[in-house]
């Protein structure tokens, strides 16, 4: 019996052994995971701000020119506003004396479609 009993405490440590190693062997293939998960994140954001950075310097040839662009036509709408705004100036008297003129001047006058009934 006792022979018995050691050959159960013997296969019951190699068992123990066993879940270790296999505990362990799970552990290192996470970490593995986990570190390859890293490289391949670092890879693709190196990759991103390559693309990123050829996307902006081949904008920067291509809108070259618009650059200048976009502050002409500001300068262009700032005129405009400018002429607009003087022109309200100049004529403000003289639409307000015609406006003023039509309210004021009142004809009164019978409607063409006024019947006198009798």
């Amino acid at each position: 019996m006792a022979s018995q009993s050691q050959g159960i405490q013997q296969l019951l440590q190699a068992e123990k052994r066993a879940a270790e190693k296999v505990a362990d062997a799970r552990k290192r293939k996470a970490r593995r995971l986990k570190q390859a998960k890293e490289e391949a994140q670092m890879e693709v954001e190196q990759y991103r701000r390559e693309r990123e950075k050829e996307f902006q310097s081949k904008q920067q040839a291509a809108m070259g020119s618009q650059g200048n662009l976009s502050a002409e036509v500001e300068q262009a709408t700032r005129r405009q506003v400018q002429g607009m705004q003087s022109s309200q100036q100049r004529n403000r008297e003289r639409v307000l004396t015609q406006l003023l003129g039509m309210v004021c001047d009142v004809r009164p006058q019978v409607h063409p479609n006024y019947r006198i009934s009798a």
